[in-house]
């Protein structure tokens, strides 16, 4: 089914030690494992539409995880990549610290599917129990069974 996060998750796409604490260096870290996705055509392009969202508004959902992303021409199916901070990453715009950032990249002809993920992403992070296993995860591969484990049990009590 499109839309669906576990169609998204790539082990080589996420993070789990990112590196930098500052928004806009941790960004681009976790921003950076999208640059040879097949469906980003220009990753250049698409990370500055990224920044220019971050600047607008703030992505902080609260919890300690933000959901930056853009609607943009630059990629033609929806991307997903995942950095996961120990020590945090201060977002100054809103004075918060993240530890889970899902960077999301959409094409702008297809608003449902983006919304669609985007949904299932906040019903599953607001559960103390799947944003502790997210955190515990020990490799990409773990933290993609925990996320895919905790968005089946969303869709069997829908």
């Amino acid at each position: 089914m499109a839309g669906r996060l576990s169609h998204l998750l790539d082990p080589a796409r996420i993070s789990l030690q990112v590196q930098h604490t500052r928004r806009t260096a941790a960004l681009n870290e976790v921003a950076r494992l999208l640059a040879d996705h097949p469906e980003v055509t220009n990753f250049d392009a698409f990370y500055q539409e990224l920044l220019a969202r971050e600047r607008l508004d703030t992505t902080y959902l609260g919890n300690e995880i933000a959901l930056p992303h853009a609607r943009t021409e630059h990629v033609k199916q929806i991307v997903l990549a995942v950095g996961r901070s120990t020590a945090g990453v201060h977002f100054e715009n809103c004075n918060q610290t993240v530890r889970l950032m899902f960077v999301l990249g959409t094409p702008k002809s297809n608003p449902t599917d983006y919304l669609m993920v985007v949904s299932s992403l906040c019903k599953i992070l607001k559960e103390p129990a799947h944003r502790a296993a997210l955190m515990a995860a020990a490799t990409p591969e773990d933290f993609v069974r925990a996320l895919t484990a905790a968005e089946a049990a969303l869709h069997a009590t829908a």
